[in-house]
C-alpha cells in the first residue's frame, strides 16, 4: 500500500512542528510508517533558503524582489523535495511511508505575494505540483504566534507581525478557495485538542475504501 503525503500549514509559531511530530508518532504507534519532513527542505537548494533567512547569505534587500528570489527557490527545493531518488517524498511514497511535511507550496502562496498580480505569478509557478492527500491548517492568532517566535534563538526575515498579519491573510484567501481534503483546526486550542482532531481525520485517509 503506498503512504499519504499530509502537509501542514500555517504562519510561523502557530505549532505546526509539535503536531507534525506527534502525528508521525501516533501512526509510528498504530503501525503505520511515518516519518516527517519539512521545507525548505534539507537538500541543497533548502539549506541555502536558511542560510539565507539566517542572514549567512546576503539575498537581495529590497522586500518585493527578496520575495521573487524566494519564490523561485522555493520551487527549485520543492522539486527536489518531492522527486529526488534518495528521499524524496515519492519515493517515501512509493516504500509506503507516510511523509508529513510541515509547509509546501501553500506557504509560497501566501509569504511570497503582496497583490493579485503576485499571487498569480506565485500560483503559476507551483502549478505543476501534485496536490496532498491531506492538508492541515492550524489557524493561529498573531498574538499567539508572536509570543512563541520570541522564545527562539534564531528568528526569520518573516517573523514579524506586519508579515504574520498579512500571512495570515492571504491563508485565509488560499483556503477559502481550496476545495480538496482539508482540516482547519483552531490554534488557540490545546496541543491535546489539536491532536485529537487531526488524529481523528487522518485515520479516515487509511479507512477510506475510495
Amino acid at each position: 500500500m503506498l503512504g499519504k503525503f499530509i502537509v501542514f500549514e500555517g504562519i510561523d509559531g502557530s505549532g505546526t512542528s509539535t503536531q507534525s511530530e506527534l502525528l508521525k508518532d501516533f501512526l509510528l504507534n498504530n503501525n503505520i510508517g511515518a516519518v516527517t519532513t519539512c521545507e525548505p527542505s534539507s537538500g541543497p537548494i533548502g539549506n541555502l533558503i536558511r542560510e539565507g533567512f539566517k542572514k549567512r547569505v546576503a539575498f537581495v534587500k529590497d522586500e518585493k524582489l527578496f520575495d521573487e528570489q524566494m519564490a523561485y527557490l522555493f520551487v527549485a527545493d520543492r522539486h527536489d523535495h518531492l522527486y529526488n531518488e534518495i528521499d524524496g517524498v515519492f519515493a517515501l511514497i512509493e516504500k509506503g511511508i507516510t511523509t508529513i511535511s510541515t509547509r509546501y507550496f501553500f506557504s509560497s502562496l501566501v509569504y511570497h505575494v503582496s497583490n493579485d498580480a503576485e499571487y498569480n505569478f506565485v500560483k503559476q509557478l507551483n502549478h505543476k505540483f501534485p496536490l496532498p492527500d491531506l492538508t492541515i491548517y492550524i489557524d493561529n492568532p498573531v498574538e499567539i504566534s508572536l509570543k512563541r517566535i520570541s522564545l527562539r534563538a534564531h528568528r526569520d526575515a518573516y517573523e514579524n507581525k506586519e508579515k504574520l498579519e498579512k500571512v495570515k491573510l492571504n491563508y485565509q484567501k488560499v483556503f477559502s478557495e481550496y476545495n480538496k481534503n482539508l482540516l482547519v483546526v483552531d490554534g488557540s486550542k490545546t496541543i491535546e485538542e489539536i491532536h485529537n482532531a487531526i488524529k481523528k481525520k487522518v485515520m479516515e485517509l487509511y479507512h477510506d475504501k475510495d
